[in-house]
This record gives structure tokens, C-alpha cells and sequence, in this order.
């Protein structure tokens, strides 16, 4: 019995001894995660109550309720890290704001230069908690907490000149009723920050070799056309030693095959064959900075929309194209190497989506790309291989192009995307899907691409690819700061993926005007003659459908690291400052403009404060006074854009953008209500749920939202609202639409009044290429009318539908009667190019078919199609109007038949099909019956 006990007390100490290592553990563990971190408990994992670090100090107990909040309790709430955070609520019994300090000492901190940082949370408007970073007695700016879930990180810098004891923490405040969260709170040594014209906040964990690049391929031709480029103290300067002195240190140049003419002239766009990356790499490579070598295999542009073989490889077979790329990158790569220049890298393709070199099946694209990847490795080994891909926004999209590389057997060592912040998604998902390739591939990866703009304006008279009014996303201000700020976040996004992130290039950050938009007639010479726009007219016998239409100037010298006149532009030094930070003055960059959108004779209330972006990045709102006057004519003018002016404190000035619509009677037109009851979406019997109201802006047509659809089955589905209480008049009816991929599609927009549908035709013809199909004339007399979109393709279709619009335009008069004998024929035409009942009523037969879109060269999308030429009544949508007068009775005869996902044909008043069906079925049913019991009677009597 006695050793039965020991056992048992044994087996107690042995657990509680484990619970005790446990503890050790846990809390080992958490200190770990702090690493660099000199405040305790800057999580409050541990409790802040019992003798901890923390001291909170209150105004007024009785307004607060403070506590150390576990999660856990809160299953809806995204912790910012580990379990606990400080919550705090301002009671709605107090009778005042409330606020306390939440603060420890740290002892004896060194001489140094420091950040403190805590994430915070909270509560929006007069629930907004107000949070106010302090060390000693430096303050940050006052950060309110901006939603539910919303962390964001407040941050002080500041610098100790002497080892002493120092009070730091946060001073939180907030009207009755406002609450939040604060966590997190770290002070970390960094180092000091050079003085310059910009914020750069240094990015942590950059190596040394980290890979800072340029594209400059067009920087012959640009010089050949007289544009000079100057250093730091306005003196003329080979710019290539001004990019070394900005801490670039690698230079991509791309490389086509033959961009000439039959007559020798040159297809534009730095007319880039091997003797021009020759020229470009020794000036590199004598100003320290090595190449990257980018093949496009290709004469002219190559990118996911087009992939074209050089000319010469035209009639070859697959093995002769095989052979002829090994031995042109293999030759052209040894030419070079004689030349003495520094080779680091050579691209195999350039943004080989679904193509390279005219091929677009993977297997054949795969050892396309193994045939360049050998010639590499055959001339130097050490030379780096890499492929490069686009779009890491898609889902999916990088994950199964590195998994066919893998299962194909292509050998490369560097996955390269493009990533342009206005078009390709969020840096936190670019981070994760190159993350996704190094880890489970073990390959480098890098961002080969990347620009944002410095200005909206236009300087040489050919359109920029940014910004534009539609689908695009400018997260950064348009400005200097704006664009170094970018830059700067696109290199922190690579270097978070750890060691495998090896770095970023700058497309084209020199490719200035060669003259001002008002000598537009000798800049087009200068482009024809040199090369130095994106395209010349003699692309086209290559590329007649891109080139060949849209030639011109540069589309991206509103992008450049240089002015308009060749000077460096404070942003250019991005590239040296992510190692070690950079601050100047703090002021203002921008004013944020104010849009509304207002329905004649609604109020147009302007707001009384606007939102500013200081150099620094932080956010702030500030008052502001608008023109009155301007305002005053506005509101006299009615339907149309206008801008009226506001000022700030320090004479800067904001724009609100006024846009004055009639009456829209769509209810919630845009979808960016919650609500969206009053919309009614229904599908084809074949077809299952395939649309999602999507919050995303770059397919919104205005907002973020917008009805999506897609379908790798079928697309087949009708959206469509039912408007009431209508004045009598004639109204239009309109709505965007966008998309690709709508093979064998139907698509049309409709209002129903009483038994007559309105129709009108229409198509897509790519992403944010928006089409504005419209009805006009719609006669409501009864008040009730019902509007709505068909959508129709077959599997693979994508797109957006936004902005339905109905418009009152005039009034409804009533025809008197007339004394006449005769009844003129009726017409049922409506609108331009009208159509009556009797004619063909499918508009145009063949929509667009678009199997692949993407972002030309100078801005404008891929748009070919193969629609059939519009016949002459077709109005300037190019589709017709279709006007169907319904004789049937009951509310549902012209309705789109919901589960054959037909249209009801035109019945007679007498019967319809169905009726004439179910008779003469009754009729055989019934002789039947008869026949079967005649026959039964007669074997009963036999």
C-alpha cells in the first residue's frame, strides 16, 4: 500500500514538474518572438495588473474600462499576435472625453537612434479611439483607429544622445463610447536615417548583393534623338554613372531578333537588337553594374498577349526552332562575353505566360525553354537562368505555371515576375505566391518589372499607361514621395521572402519625351527615324494589330526616375536609401480630391475636411474652405462635370469633382449598398450559381463593387431590377460591361414595359475595355418597368457588369385623335436604328471572341475581334435596338424562359403551344383508354 502511494506521489511531481517546464517553455518561447525588442511584455502575454513593466495612469477611473484581453473571447476578432492585447472602452456614462497613459521605463538606454511601434485598432468616427506615441518628449502624431479588424502600425522615431533612463508608451484618448485595441508595442535600435528630400523607411533584413536594377533598353535611341541626362548639380552626365551613384547596381537589357524592316527601318521601341544591348552592356558594365540579358525571341514586343516567332524562324519545324534559339542565345551571349561585359543573368522568354516563340502548348514552350537554358549554362554556368511570368494576381496562376516547369523538366534557377502596383494586386499576396515557388521549388525569385507613376501629365503627346479612370489601383499618391514610397514597398515585398528573394528592376525609368506635346509633328519624325517611341509605323507589317494601330511616343515618361528635361528625381535614390532609411522636412504631399456623384437636384454637400498624405506616409484630415462662387454656379448649371477649388491652411489647394447626373431611378445602380434584395438573379436549367457581387475597384466601373460572373461551364444567367411609381415620359437605359473569353455568346441589356421589350445588343472585348450598351426612348406610361441584362457565353467566359442607369429625358405627350379614315400602319420602332417586330431580332450574330488581353505598350488594351461589319442601322454602339411587341396574356409571356433558357416565341391570342399540347393530349389519352377497354371486352368474351 505504502509503495502504491509513492508511485502515485511520484507520478504527481513528475507531472507538475512537467507542467513547470511547460510554463518555462512557453514563456522561453515568447520572449524569443521578441528579439530586438527592449520593452517587456510589449505583447501583454503576461499579465500588466501584478507588478508588471506596464503603468497605466488615467484621467478619471470612472470613465474607463481598461482590461488585458484574451482573444479568444471575441471568435470574430483577428488578433494582431499572439493571445492578448490591452482593450480599453470610454463609457458612455462619461460625462467627458476620457483618456489615460499607458507607458514603461526603459533603463539606461544607449545613444542611438530608435523606433517605437505598436499596432492599434478600434472604432470608426465618434468611436474612434486616438492613440499618441511618446518617448521622453518627443510625440508622434495623433492616429485614430480606422474599423473593427483594421490593425494598423503607429510609429515613432527619435534619437538618444546620451545613455539615460527614458519614459516611453502611448497616450490614448476618445469620446464616450469610443473604444480599441493597442498590441505589440516594440522598441527596436535601427539605423539612422540619411537627410534627404524623401521619406525611405529602411527595409529590414536587405542583403548586400540584393539585386537593385534598371531596365534602360531605349536609352540609345533616346540619346540618338537629342534627350540629355544630367547629375545631381545640373551638369550634363553619362547616366549610367548617375544609376550607379543612386545605388543601382545591375542593368536589364531586352533583346529581339531582327526589329527591322525589309528596308532597314526600325520597328521602335529602342529598335533593341544585339549590337544595342552590346552598347548598353559595356556602359554598364564600365560603371560597375552588371546585365541582365532579356531574349524576347521575338523581332518586336513580346508579352501574354502576343509571343511571336522572329521572322526568320517563321517556317521552321519544331526541332529546327529549337536549334535556332540554342544557337542565337548561345552566339549573341559569347558575342557579348568578347566584348568584356559583366553578364549576371539571362531571361529565357519574356513574360511567357502562354507562349514563347510562337509556341503555346507547355510541352513544346518547355523545351523551347530548356534549348535557352542549355545555351546559357553552355557559354557560363554561373550565369543565372531566369523565366519570367505576369499577372501574380490571379489565383492559382504562378503555383500551376512553377508546377509545370517542375513536371516538365525545365531547368532554370530565377522565377521572374512582373508586378506593376496598379494593375497586379496586392505586395502581400506578390510576397506569398513567389514565397509559394521558392519553398516548394527551390528557386530564386525576383520582380523583373515594376514602375508607378510621378505626375498625371502627358509631356511628349502620346497617352500613358497610367493613371487612368478605370481599372487601376493608385494606392500611392501621384507624386515624387508617392512613387519612391512605391518602389521602396516593392522591394520589401521580395526581400519578405526571405533569402530566395534576390531582387527588383525599374522598367524604363529613363524613357523621356524627345519634345513637348505641342511639337507632337517633330516627335513623330524623331520616333520613325530612331526608335525612340514604343512603336514606329514600320512595326506594322510584324504587329499590325498592336504596332500597326497604335504607334507613337513613350507611354510611360510620366513613370520615369527623371524630370521631363533629364534631371534625377529624388526618387531615384530609393534604390541606395532602403539600406539605410532616409527623412527630410515633414510636409504635406498631397491633397487627397473629393468625388461626388449627385442626381440633379439633390443637395451637393461639400465636406467640411479633407484627407492629406504626408511625406512621411502618415494620414491626416485637415479643414478646408471651398469656393462658394464656384459652388453657386454649379448648382445653377445642372446636368455635366465641373470642379470647384478648396483651400487648406498653408495656401494648398484641393479639387472636388463634381458629376451631376439625371435622375438615376435604378435603385442601389452599382451594387455598393448591402442590400441588394431589390435586384433578381436568375440561371439557365444547365447552369449552376456562377456571379458574386465582387469588392474589388480595378473591375468596378465606379466603387469597388460589381456583379461578376464567371463560369468554366457555361455562363447563362439574367440580372434584372423592377422599377415602379415612374412619371409618364420617355426614358434611356444603360449599364457597363466588361470581360473576355465569350465564345458563342449571346449578351444584351432590356426594359420591359407592360407586353413590349426593348433589346440592345452587345459584347466585350477585354479587361476594363468597357462597353456602354443603351436604349433610348423607352416609353413608360403606367409607372412600372423592368430593366435587366442576358448574359450568355460558353465555359471560360469572365466579366463585370456596374452602373445601371435609367434616365427620365422628356415628356409624354398623348397623340389627340384624328378624323382620318385611314390607320396608318404601326410603327414599332424606337430610337436610332430601330427595328420592328418583323425584323430579325438577334442584332449582331457574332460578339467578340477574346482569348487574350493584355496591357500593349502604349496603354491600351488588345481589342481585335472578329464581329461582322454593323449594318447601317445600327446606332453608335454598333449594336441594334430590337423592339418586341407581346400579344400574350399574363405577366411572364415575354419574360427569358428560366429553365429552357429560351425566349418565348410570339403566340397567338387563341392558344398558345402548351394549350394546343395539352388538348391533344387528352384527345389520345382518351381514345387510347377507349381502345384498351374495347379490346379487354373482347378477350373477356372469347
Amino acid at each position: 500500500m505504502r509503495g502504491k502511494r509513492r508511485r502515485v506521489i511520484v507520478y504527481f511531481i513528475l507531472i507538475f514538474s512537467l507542467i513547470l517546464n511547460f510554463n518555462s517553455l512557453h514563456f522561453s518561447y515568447a520572449a524569443e518572438s521578441d528579439s530586438g525588442n527592449l520593452l517587456v511584455n510589449g505583447g501583454f502575454e503576461l499579465d500588466i495588473w501584478d507588478g508588471g513593466a506596464w503603468n497605466i495612469e488615467p484621467n478619471n477611473w470612472n470613465y474607463l474600462n481598461i482590461n488585458r484581453f484574451n482573444y479568444s473571447d471575441d471568435k470574430w476578432l483577428n488578433p494582431d499576435e499572439g493571445n492578448y492585447g490591452l482593450k480599453y472602452w470610454v463609457k458612455n456614462t462619461a460625462s467627458s472625453n476620457g483618456s489615460f497613459t499607458v507607458k514603461q521605463t526603459v533603463s539606461s538606454l544607449e545613444p542611438g537612434y530608435y523606433e517605437l511601434s505598436v499596432e492599434s485598432m478600434g472604432g470608426l468616427g465618434n468611436g474612434a479611439g486616438q492613440v499618441q506615441l511618446f518617448a521622453g518628449e518627443q510625440t508622434s502624431d495623433v492616429k485614430k483607429t480606422n474599423d473593427y479588424n483594421n490593425w494598423e502600425t503607429i510609429t515613432l522615431q527619435f534619437e538618444v544622445a546620451e545613455e539615460s533612463d527614458i519614459e516611453v508608451g502611448a497616450n490614448i484618448s476618445g469620446k464616450p463610447n469610443a473604444w480599441g485595441y493597442i498590441d505589440n508595442f516594440q522598441l527596436k535600435k535601427k539605423v539612422k536615417p540619411v537627410e534627404s528630400d524623401i521619406f525611405i523607411e529602411r527595409v529590414e533584413g536587405i542583403s548586400d548583393d540584393f539585386i537593385k536594377g534598371v531596365d534602360v533598353s531605349s536609352i540609345i535611341s533616346l540619346e540618338e534623338s537629342g534627350v540629355k541626362y544630367y547629375n545631381w548639380s545640373g551638369d550634363e552626365q553619362d547616366i549610367f554613372q548617375t544609376l550607379a551613384d543612386a545605388g543601382v547596381n545591375y542593368v536589364r537589357v531586352r533583346v529581339w531578333n531582327d526589329p527591322y524592316d525589309s528596308n532597314g527601318n526600325g520597328y521602335g521601341g529602342g529598335n533593341n537588337d544585339l549590337a544595342k544591348a552590346i552598347e548598353i552592356g559595356k556602359r554598364a558594365t564600365a560603371n560597375g553594374m552588371k546585365l541582365l540579358v532579356d531574349f524576347h525571341y521575338s523581332d518586336f514586343w513580346a508579352d501574354p498577349a502576343k509571343q511571336q516567332a522572329p521572322k526568320a524562324w517563321k517556317n521552321l519545324t519544331f526541332e529546327e526552332k529549337k536549334d535556332a534559339l540554342y544557337n542565337y542565345t548561345k552566339e549573341s551571349l559569347q558575342s557579348m562575353l568578347k566584348e568584356g561585359i559583366d553578364i549576371g543573368m539571362v531571361q529565357v522568354g519574356n513574360e511567357t505566360n502562354g507562349g514563347i516563340a510562337g509556341e503555346t502548348e507547355w510541352i513544346r514552350m518547355s523545351e523551347l525553354f530548356n534549348s535557352g537554358s542549355k545555351a546559357v549554362k553552355d557559354v557560363d554556368s554561373n550565369i543565372l537562368v531566369a523565366l519570367h511570368f505576369t499577372n501574380p494576381e490571379t489565383v492559382g496562376r504562378y503555383a500551376n505555371i512553377a508546377k509545370t516547369l517542375d513536371e516538365n523538366g525545365v531547368q532554370y534557377d530565377v522565377f521572374a515576375s512582373s508586378y506593376y502596383p496598379f494593375w497586379h494586386g496586392t505586395l502581400g499576396n506578390l510576397t506569398s505566391v513567389l514565397k509559394h515557388v521558392a519553398d516548394t521549388y527551390g528557386k530564386k525569385v525576383m520582380v523583373a518589372e515594376t514602375s508607378y507613376t510621378y505626375t498625371a501629365e502627358d509631356s511628349d503627346g502620346h497617352g500613358n499607361t497610367a493613371p487612368k479612370d478605370a481599372g487601376q489601383v493608385l494606392n500611392y499618391p501621384i507624386t515624387v514621395q508617392g512613387q519612391a514610397h512605391a518602389v521602396r514597398d516593392v522591394i520589401e515585398a521580395v526581400v519578405n521572402v526571405g533569402a530566395a528573394g534576390i531582387g527588383v528592376f525599374y522598367w524604363e525609368p529613363a524613357w523621356l519625351p524627345v519634345g513637348s506635346p505641342e511639337n507632337l509633328e517633330s516627335n513623330k519624325l524623331l520616333w520613325e527615324t530612331y526608335g525612340s517611341g514604343w512603336a514606329s509605323s514600320y512595326a506594322a507589317e510584324y504587329d499590325p494589330e498592336d504596332a500597326g494601330k497604335w504607334y507613337g511616343g513613350s507611354a510611360v515618361d510620366n513613370q520615369a526616375l527623371f524630370d521631363f528635361s533629364g534631371h534625377p528625381l529624388a526618387s531615384l535614390n530609393v534604390f541606395k536609401y532602403v539600406n539605410t532609411g532616409s527623412v527630410a522636412p515633414l510636409k504635406i504631399d498631397v491633397v487627397k480630391n473629393v468625388s461626388i456623384r449627385a442626381n440633379w437636384g439633390d443637395a451637393i454637400n461639400l465636406p467640411e475636411i479633407v484627407e492629406v498624405i504626408y511625406n512621411n506616409g502618415n494620414v491626416d484630415e485637415v479643414p478646408i474652405t471651398w469656393n462658394e462662387n464656384q459652388l453657386n454656379d454649379v448648382l445653377a448649371k445642372g446636368v455635366g462635370t465641373y470642379v470647384v477649388e478648396g483651400t487648406i491652411e498653408g495656401g494648398l489647394t484641393a479639387k472636388a469633382i463634381i458629376n451631376i447626373l439625371p435622375k438615376n431611378y435604378v435603385i442601389n445602380p452599382s451594387f455598393e449598398d448591402s442590400d441588394r434584395s431589390m435586384w433578381k438573379i436568375t440561371y439557365g436549367k444547365t447552369s449552376s450559381p456562377h456571379t458574386d457581387f465582387k469588392n474589388n475597384a480595378t473591375d468596378a466601373k465606379s466603387g469597388n463593387y460589381s456583379l461578376h460572373f464567371y463560369s468554366d461551364r457555361q455562363v447563362d444567367f439574367k440580372v434584372e431590377q423592377t422599377i415602379t411609381n415612374l412619371k409618364p415620359g420617355y426614358y434611356n437605359f444603360n449599364m457597363f460591361i466588361q470581360g473576355g473569353d465569350t465564345n458563342n455568346s449571346e449578351m444584351y441589356i432590356y426594359a420591359k414595359v407592360g407586353n413590349q421589350t426593348y433589346r440592345m445588343n452587345t459584347s466585350v472585348n477585354g479587361w476594363v475595355n468597357w462597353s456602354n450598351p443603351e436604349i433610348k426612348d423607352i416609353l413608360i406610361t403606367e409607372g412600372t418597368v423592368t430593366v435587366g441584362a442576358v448574359i450568355k457565353a460558353d465555359g471560360g467566359a469572365w466579366g463585370t457588369l456596374d452602373d445601371f442607369n435609367l434616365n427620365y429625358t422628356r415628356e409624354y405627350k398623348e397623340e389627340q385623335p384624328t378624323n382620318s379614315n385611314t390607320t396608318p400602319p404601326a410603327d414599332n420602332s424606337v430610337g436610332d436604328g430601330g427595328q420592328s417586330e418583323n425584323d430579325n431580332l438577334t442584332g449582331n450574330e457574332n460578339p467578340v471572341e477574346n482569348d487574350s488581353t493584355s496591357e500593349n505598350n502604349n496603354g491600351t488594351k488588345d481589342t481585335t475581334s472578329n464581329n461582322n461589319v454593323p449594318n447601317a442601322n445600327d446606332n453608335e454602339n454598333g449594336n441594334d435596338i430590337t423592339v418586341v411587341n407581346d400579344n400574350t396574356t399574363g405577366n411572364n409571356s415575354d419574360k427569358i424562359n428560366e429553365d429552357t433558357n429560351t425566349e418565348y416565341n410570339e403566340l397567338p391570342t387563341t392558344a398558345t403551344n402548351y394549350t394546343n399540347i395539352f388538348f391533344f393530349g387528352i384527345v389520345f389519352i382518351i381514345l387510347g383508354t377507349s381502345i384498351f377497354s374495347s379490346l379487354r371486352r373482347r378477350q373477356q368474351n372469347n
